[in-house]
Protein backbone atom coordinates (compact mmCIF):
# COMPACT_ATOMS: atom_id res chain seq x y z
CA UNK A 1 0.00 0.00 0.00
CA UNK A 2 1.07 3.80 -0.68
CA UNK A 3 3.83 5.27 1.93
CA UNK A 4 1.54 7.89 1.93
CA UNK A 5 -1.54 6.36 3.21
CA UNK A 6 0.29 4.28 5.34
CA UNK A 7 2.34 6.86 7.59
CA UNK A 8 0.38 10.99 6.48
CA UNK A 9 -2.67 10.42 6.65
CA UNK A 10 -2.60 8.35 10.49
CA UNK A 11 -0.74 10.93 11.49
CA UNK A 12 -3.29 13.52 9.92
CA UNK A 13 -5.84 11.61 11.84
CA UNK A 14 -3.72 11.58 15.28
CA UNK A 15 -3.26 15.52 15.06
CA UNK A 16 -7.34 16.19 14.43
CA UNK A 17 -8.46 13.81 16.50
CA UNK A 18 -8.06 15.52 20.26
CA UNK A 19 -9.84 18.71 18.57
CA UNK A 20 -12.45 16.21 16.80
CA UNK A 21 -13.81 15.01 20.09
CA UNK A 22 -13.70 17.72 21.55
CA UNK A 23 -16.61 18.85 19.42
CA UNK A 24 -18.15 15.76 19.23
CA UNK A 25 -18.75 16.02 22.74
CA UNK A 26 -20.26 19.62 22.75
CA UNK A 27 -22.08 18.81 20.18
CA UNK A 28 -23.87 16.17 22.34
CA UNK A 29 -24.22 18.31 25.27
CA UNK A 30 -26.31 21.06 23.30
CA UNK A 31 -29.57 22.00 24.01
CA UNK A 32 -31.64 21.42 20.99
CA UNK A 33 -32.49 25.05 19.94
CA UNK A 34 -28.90 25.67 19.36
CA UNK A 35 -28.74 25.38 15.56
CA UNK A 36 -26.70 28.70 15.59
CA UNK A 37 -23.94 27.25 17.67
CA UNK A 38 -24.03 23.99 15.67
CA UNK A 39 -23.37 25.01 12.69
CA UNK A 40 -20.60 27.22 13.90
CA UNK A 41 -19.34 23.66 15.42
CA UNK A 42 -19.62 21.89 11.87
CA UNK A 43 -17.22 25.25 10.75
CA UNK A 44 -14.78 24.70 13.15
CA UNK A 45 -14.28 20.99 12.83
CA UNK A 46 -13.95 21.86 8.65
CA UNK A 47 -11.66 24.10 9.27
CA UNK A 48 -9.81 21.58 12.00
CA UNK A 49 -9.29 19.39 9.57
CA UNK A 50 -8.74 21.76 6.34
CA UNK A 51 -6.02 23.24 7.91
CA UNK A 52 -4.28 20.57 9.56
CA UNK A 53 -4.01 18.96 5.83
CA UNK A 54 -1.10 21.76 4.83
CA UNK A 55 1.45 20.90 7.52
CA UNK A 56 0.81 17.14 6.51
CA UNK A 57 1.59 18.21 3.20
CA UNK A 58 -1.38 17.11 1.53
CA UNK A 59 -1.77 20.53 -0.22
CA UNK A 60 0.28 23.53 -0.45
CA UNK A 61 0.14 27.35 -1.18
CA UNK A 62 2.17 30.46 -2.51
CA UNK A 63 2.07 33.71 -3.11
CA UNK A 64 3.99 35.28 -6.16
CA UNK A 65 6.24 38.36 -6.27
CA UNK A 66 3.23 39.66 -7.68
CA UNK A 67 0.67 38.72 -5.25
CA UNK A 68 -0.83 35.94 -7.12
CA UNK A 69 -2.24 33.15 -5.70
CA UNK A 70 -1.76 29.38 -6.53
CA UNK A 71 -2.30 26.24 -5.06
CA UNK A 72 -1.46 22.65 -5.93
CA UNK A 73 -2.01 19.40 -4.24
CA UNK A 74 -0.03 16.26 -3.26
CA UNK A 75 1.10 13.86 -6.67
CA UNK A 76 -0.68 11.22 -5.13
CA UNK A 77 -3.84 9.82 -6.77
CA UNK A 78 -4.06 7.53 -4.17
CA UNK A 79 -4.43 10.19 -1.53
CA UNK A 80 -6.31 12.56 -3.65
CA UNK A 81 -9.20 9.91 -3.63
CA UNK A 82 -8.76 8.72 -0.10
CA UNK A 83 -9.01 12.08 0.66
CA UNK A 84 -12.49 12.72 -1.50
CA UNK A 85 -13.85 9.69 0.04
CA UNK A 86 -13.22 10.79 3.50
CA UNK A 87 -14.87 14.28 2.88
CA UNK A 88 -17.96 12.53 1.29
CA UNK A 89 -18.36 10.20 4.13
CA UNK A 90 -17.95 13.47 6.31
CA UNK A 91 -20.59 15.01 4.53
CA UNK A 92 -22.81 12.40 5.20
CA UNK A 93 -22.16 12.47 8.42
CA UNK A 94 -23.03 16.17 8.82
CA UNK A 95 -26.11 15.73 6.57
CA UNK A 96 -26.99 13.09 9.37
CA UNK A 97 -26.08 14.95 12.77
CA UNK A 98 -28.13 18.51 11.15
CA UNK A 99 -30.63 16.49 9.62
CA UNK A 100 -33.06 18.83 11.41
CA UNK A 101 -31.58 22.31 9.73
CA UNK A 102 -32.03 20.81 6.25
CA UNK A 103 -34.82 22.05 5.48
CA UNK A 104 -32.83 25.81 5.39
CA UNK A 105 -31.16 24.75 1.37
CA UNK A 106 -32.17 23.35 -1.55
CA UNK A 107 -29.83 21.40 -3.56
CA UNK A 108 -30.89 22.47 -7.06
CA UNK A 109 -32.58 24.91 -8.69
CA UNK A 110 -36.08 24.86 -10.40
CA UNK A 111 -34.02 23.82 -13.98
CA UNK A 112 -31.46 21.54 -13.14
CA UNK A 113 -29.52 21.91 -16.52
CA UNK A 114 -30.05 25.74 -15.93
CA UNK A 115 -28.31 25.34 -12.50
CA UNK A 116 -25.10 23.13 -13.43
CA UNK A 117 -24.70 25.96 -16.22
CA UNK A 118 -24.44 28.35 -14.00
CA UNK A 119 -22.51 26.69 -11.54
CA UNK A 120 -19.55 25.91 -14.55
CA UNK A 121 -20.04 29.72 -15.27
CA UNK A 122 -19.60 30.80 -11.65
CA UNK A 123 -16.34 28.70 -11.43
CA UNK A 124 -15.18 30.36 -14.74
CA UNK A 125 -15.80 33.85 -13.00
CA UNK A 126 -13.74 32.77 -9.51
CA UNK A 127 -10.73 31.12 -11.47
CA UNK A 128 -10.24 33.87 -14.52
CA UNK A 129 -8.51 36.18 -12.79
CA UNK A 130 -5.81 33.97 -11.44
CA UNK A 131 -5.85 32.08 -14.71
CA UNK A 132 -5.18 35.17 -16.74
CA UNK A 133 -2.78 36.41 -14.43
CA UNK A 134 -0.66 33.36 -14.62
CA UNK A 135 0.17 33.90 -18.02
CA UNK A 136 2.43 36.38 -16.59
CA UNK A 137 3.98 34.26 -14.00
CA UNK A 138 6.68 31.38 -14.61
CA UNK A 139 4.46 27.78 -13.76
CA UNK A 140 8.29 26.86 -11.47
CA UNK A 141 7.06 30.13 -9.52
CA UNK A 142 3.07 29.06 -8.72
CA UNK A 143 3.95 25.11 -7.78
CA UNK A 144 5.27 23.72 -10.74
CA UNK A 145 3.99 21.49 -13.66
CA UNK A 146 1.27 18.82 -11.98
CA UNK A 147 1.23 15.49 -13.32
CA UNK A 148 -1.72 15.04 -15.97
CA UNK A 149 -2.29 11.46 -15.01
CA UNK A 150 -3.49 12.75 -11.85
CA UNK A 151 -6.58 15.24 -12.88
CA UNK A 152 -9.16 12.70 -12.83
CA UNK A 153 -8.10 12.24 -9.16
CA UNK A 154 -7.63 15.94 -8.86
CA UNK A 155 -10.95 16.35 -10.04
CA UNK A 156 -13.00 14.22 -7.86
CA UNK A 157 -11.02 15.69 -5.15
CA UNK A 158 -11.81 19.03 -5.79
CA UNK A 159 -15.53 18.49 -6.23
CA UNK A 160 -16.50 15.84 -3.69
CA UNK A 161 -13.75 17.77 -1.17
CA UNK A 162 -15.53 21.14 -1.64
CA UNK A 163 -19.06 19.53 -1.33
CA UNK A 164 -18.78 19.40 2.71
CA UNK A 165 -17.52 23.55 2.62
CA UNK A 166 -20.67 24.30 0.77
CA UNK A 167 -22.88 22.26 2.40
CA UNK A 168 -21.99 24.29 5.71
CA UNK A 169 -21.33 27.64 4.29
CA UNK A 170 -23.98 27.77 1.97
CA UNK A 171 -26.29 25.65 2.78
CA UNK A 172 -26.41 25.45 6.73
CA UNK A 173 -25.28 28.98 7.23
CA UNK A 174 -26.13 30.88 4.29
CA UNK A 175 -29.93 29.26 5.02
CA UNK A 176 -29.68 30.38 8.78
CA UNK A 177 -28.78 33.46 7.38
CA UNK A 178 -31.74 33.90 4.88
CA UNK A 179 -34.64 33.40 7.34
CA UNK A 180 -33.29 36.32 9.10
CA UNK A 181 -31.85 38.94 6.75
CA UNK A 182 -33.37 37.66 3.12
CA UNK A 183 -31.09 36.18 0.16
CA UNK A 184 -28.88 38.42 -0.85
CA UNK A 185 -27.58 39.69 2.12
CA UNK A 186 -27.05 36.46 2.87
CA UNK A 187 -25.45 35.53 0.25
CA UNK A 188 -22.90 38.51 0.93
CA UNK A 189 -22.71 37.26 5.00
CA UNK A 190 -21.77 33.96 3.87
CA UNK A 191 -18.71 35.11 1.33
CA UNK A 192 -17.54 37.28 4.46
CA UNK A 193 -17.94 34.54 6.79
CA UNK A 194 -16.19 32.06 4.16
CA UNK A 195 -13.05 34.24 3.91
CA UNK A 196 -12.93 34.67 7.36
CA UNK A 197 -12.82 31.11 7.47
CA UNK A 198 -9.33 31.56 5.76
CA UNK A 199 -8.00 33.72 8.33
CA UNK A 200 -5.43 31.16 10.16
CA UNK A 201 -4.73 29.57 6.97
CA UNK A 202 -3.51 33.39 5.56
CA UNK A 203 -2.25 34.34 8.42
CA UNK A 204 -0.71 31.02 11.38
CA UNK A 205 -0.67 27.97 9.55
CA UNK A 206 1.00 30.34 6.39
CA UNK A 207 2.37 32.92 5.67
CA UNK A 208 0.38 34.44 2.38
CA UNK A 209 -1.51 37.12 4.24
CA UNK A 210 -3.85 39.29 2.25
CA UNK A 211 -3.63 37.79 -1.22
CA UNK A 212 -5.67 34.94 0.55
CA UNK A 213 -8.23 36.91 2.07
CA UNK A 214 -9.07 38.86 -1.45
CA UNK A 215 -9.43 35.96 -3.35
CA UNK A 216 -11.42 33.74 -1.12
CA UNK A 217 -14.03 36.52 -0.32
CA UNK A 218 -14.07 37.33 -4.14
CA UNK A 219 -15.23 33.25 -4.86
CA UNK A 220 -17.23 33.13 -1.61
CA UNK A 221 -19.62 35.87 -2.59
CA UNK A 222 -19.51 34.44 -5.94
CA UNK A 223 -20.49 31.06 -4.51
CA UNK A 224 -23.08 32.78 -2.66
CA UNK A 225 -24.85 34.80 -5.60
CA UNK A 226 -24.96 31.32 -7.14
CA UNK A 227 -26.20 29.11 -4.35
CA UNK A 228 -28.90 32.19 -3.86
CA UNK A 229 -31.34 30.74 -7.01
CA UNK A 230 -29.65 27.89 -8.26
CA UNK A 231 -28.36 25.62 -5.33
CA UNK A 232 -26.18 23.91 -3.34
CA UNK A 233 -24.93 21.38 -5.84
CA UNK A 234 -24.91 24.59 -8.55
CA UNK A 235 -22.38 26.49 -6.09
CA UNK A 236 -20.26 23.59 -5.51
CA UNK A 237 -19.63 23.48 -8.75
CA UNK A 238 -18.36 26.96 -9.24
CA UNK A 239 -16.06 26.32 -6.13
CA UNK A 240 -14.51 22.53 -7.31
CA UNK A 241 -14.35 23.10 -10.77
CA UNK A 242 -12.53 26.79 -9.93
CA UNK A 243 -10.02 25.23 -7.33
CA UNK A 244 -9.33 22.19 -9.85
CA UNK A 245 -8.80 24.87 -12.91
CA UNK A 246 -6.32 26.83 -10.47
CA UNK A 247 -4.12 23.83 -8.75
CA UNK A 248 -4.33 21.18 -12.19
CA UNK A 249 -1.45 23.79 -13.42
CA UNK A 250 -2.64 23.83 -17.38
CA UNK A 251 -2.12 27.27 -18.02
Amino acid sequence: MDSVLLNELPAYALRVLPGMLLMVVTYALLPRKADAIRIMLFVFAFLLMRDAMTPAGFWQFGVSSDAVVWIRFAENGALLVTLGVLSLAGTLLVLFAGKGMNIRFRWIGGKPALSAAVGILGALAVAAPLLLAYGFVPIEERGGVFPQSLLLPLLFLALIGNLLEEVLFRGYLQGYFEERSGPLRAAMLSGLWFAAGHVFLSATVTELGVPVLVFTLYEGIVCGLVRMKHGVAASTLTHGLAIFLISAGLV
